[in-house]
């Protein structure tokens, strides 16, 4: 193995039993370069092109109680090329990174703190709260992009080195939303962002330049809390979800999210290009939906494929030796407690009725596809499963959407992994013919490893575990991007 260690940060956080600041949730304080791995196993040679998963890592004692989604964004890549492999990782540049690091002290507060408590303004749609970038990336103009889920900056690093590219110049001065959308067909890429004044959410497309082509308000009753949107070859799809601040309680300027039953969810259509006034509205029954797995068309229909939560607004969770007033927030990023369950809508284009129909009854989340399906019928998706009472992932369960059947891979007792994503063989034909590639942290060996699994076969276990230098921090998002895909991006950027 030959490792370089390129930076080590010094942290300034206490000892303490937080749930999410130790165990797999250690935060990682060193940036690396890594190549001849380890390898248990054989990298396929047929696997070419770069995994990239974003974490949260804070470096510096929080202000209030600690949220494991406030940490600072650090991506970690894996190149594949030949059966070989190698591993970088590298913090987000983000300006708050820098501020902090230079005073040497947290200077935001969090989700779950008092903005008011913050030294300085900030960023994201709640206001006083730092871009911490640490939620989503995608590649979008042969570049990874970061993007932080309560709306900021993009920005922008080279996928294989992670070298620092700045902010994307095409963000508005709203931010954008993590989920933006790359269309593999276009190269263009879909955002939204969403905030407390009207008309509270807009739209907007990219060009393949990297260039801000069109961008339009979707106009909401009041502030909302979105955190994905849904595209298919014509029309974009935002949403509006009866889970939102209490407005009662936001001119006190407290922000307190509530389950408001008695709305419906909503779903926003407008074509790719669409203004305000093409807008077509469809109500559904309520719930929240963290995230979509695709979207299509198919007749007069619009189909999209998520994860639909039976219980949007759980009860805190009661667990020994962890201090009570982690009980919320535990339960709010606990699939056991806000029990997510994937799911189909059917919004009729003629009529403006909607269909829904279950798919499968297992609490399974973060779930991705073979994105050369994307806008067009999928039969396979890879989701998450979940360690109860925690935000850790546990396993694997593809899902046959044509036969309805299930096959799971656990990556065992003390391992954890996470959002995994399809990467195509080269040469690949069938949906399913490439690999499922996850980042695992296993507490039992206190180290890091990058599992290779097979999509046809996941139930058999990874065919390779590349050996990290390094033990890593949970996290939440990850992207794959083909050599090939990356090139042609960059020629049209």
């Amino acid at each position: 193995m030959s490792i370089n260690i390129v930076n080590r940060f010094q942290s300034g956080i206490r000892p303490s039993a937080h749930p999410y600041l130790n165990g797999a949730w250690t935060p990682c304080t060193e940036e690396v370069d890594a190549d001849e791995l380890e390898v248990i196993g054989e990298i396929p040679k047929d696997l070419s092109g770069v995994y990239i998963r974003n974490t949260e890592n804070p470096l510096h004692e929080a202000i209030g109680v600690y949220h494991p989604f406030d940490g600072d964004g650090m991506l970690h890549m894996m190149s594949f090329e030949g059966g070989r492999a190698s591993y970088r990782n590298r913090f987000v540049r983000t300006e708050g990174f820098r501020a902090e690091q230079e005073a040497g002290r947290a200077l935001w507060t969090g989700i779950a703190g008092n903005p008011s408590k913050s030294e300085r303004e900030g960023w994201g749609a709640r206001g006083r709260m730092k871009d911490s970038s640490s939620t989503d990336v995608v590649v979008f103009g042969g570049e990874a992009l970061s993007t932080f889920y309560m709306c900021g900056e993009g920005y922008r690093l080279d996928p294989y080195t992670l070298e620092d590219h700045g902010r994307a110049a095409w963000v508005p001065p709203e931010g954008i939303s993590a989920h933006p959308k790359v269309d593999p067909r276009t190269g263009e890429l879909l955002f939204f962002n969403y905030g407390k004044k009207a008309p509270y959410m807009h739209y907007g497309v990219v060009g393949p330049d990297r260039k801000l082509r069109h961008m339009t308000p979707i106009p909401l009753p009041g502030p909302r809390l979105p955190h994905d949107m849904a595209f298919t070859e014509n029309y974009s799809i935002l949403i509006d979800l009866p889970l939102f601040w209490k407005e009662e309680l936001l001119e006190a300027g407290i922000h307190s999210a509530a389950y408001h039953e008695d709305l419906p969810t909503r779903f926003a259509v407008v074509p790719r290009y669409g203004s305000e006034n093409e807008i077509r509205r469809f109500e559904a029954a309520p719930t929240y939906v963290l995230h979509w797995t695709n979207a299509w068309e198919e007749g007069n229909e619009i189909v999209i494929d998520g994860y639909f939560q039976e219980d949007p607004d759980p009860a805190p969770i009661r667990m020994p030796g962890i201090d009570p007033r982690f009980g919320k927030l535990l339960a709010n990023i606990d699939y056991h407690s806000f029990k997510p369950k994937l799911h189909r809508w059917r919004l009729n284009l003629d009529t403006g009725g909607v269909r829904e129909e279950r798919l499968h009854d297992e609490l399974v989340e973060f779930g991705t596809i073979n994105q050369h399906y994307a806008c067009r019928p999928n039969r396979y998706v890879y989701s998450a499963t979940a360690v109860p009472g925690m935000f850790l992932f546990a396993g694997l369960k593809k899902h046959d959407l044509e036969t309805g059947e299930t096959t799971s891979l656990s990556f065992g007792e003390g391992r954890v992994g996470s959002e995994a994503p399809f990467a195509p063989r080269v040469g690949g034909e069938r949906e399913d013919d490439g690999y499922i590639v996850s980042f695992v942290t296993d507490t039992n060996e206190d180290r890091s490893e990058c599992i290779i699994v097979d999509a046809r076969d996941i139930a058999a276990g990874p065919v390779a575990r590349v050996i990290l230098p390094h033990r890593i921090s949970s996290g939440t998002h990850v992207v794959w991007a083909s050599h090939d895909e990356i090139r042609q991006q960059r020629a049209m950027a």
